[in-house]
């Protein structure tokens, strides 16, 4: 059983940066592709980034896009998304997923994490 832990949120001042981590325990995440979300107070929960089981290939939302850069660390088996130029509408709790399928599909997820908040304010 593949279990996911967030680390990294906080609070950021906008144009200031974040960099969120996922971490597993039970596998490596090397078997996987790994996904970001997040869901801001009132909204539905939105697919953000993801990185496929190679790494070869990512995928971002057009919100994030040019600001936020996923990546793998397989020495410490984590993914991170590295998040610039935070804008308050950023503000959400953001979650690592994981999927069996080599290809982005944000439909399709395996394993959940809990979450982390990051809040984006003056």
């Amino acid at each position: 059983q593949l279990q996911l832990v967030e680390s990294g949120g906080g609070l950021v001042q906008p144009g200031g940066s974040l960099r969120l981590s996922c971490a597993a325990a039970g596998s490596t995440l090397d078997h996987y592709t790994i996904l970001w979300f997040r869901q801001a107070p009132g909204k539905e929960r939105e697919g953000v980034s993801c990185i496929t089981i190679t790494g070869g290939s990512t995928n971002y939302a057009d919100s994030v896009r040019g600001r936020f850069t996923v990546s793998r660390d397989s020495a410490k088996n984590t993914v991170d998304l590295q998040m610039n130029s935070l804008k308050p509408e950023d503000t959400a709790v953001y979650y690592c997923a994981a999927t069996h399928h080599p290809i982005c599909r944000y439909s399709v997820i395996n394993y959940w994490g809990k979450g982390t908040l990051v809040t984006v304010s003056s």
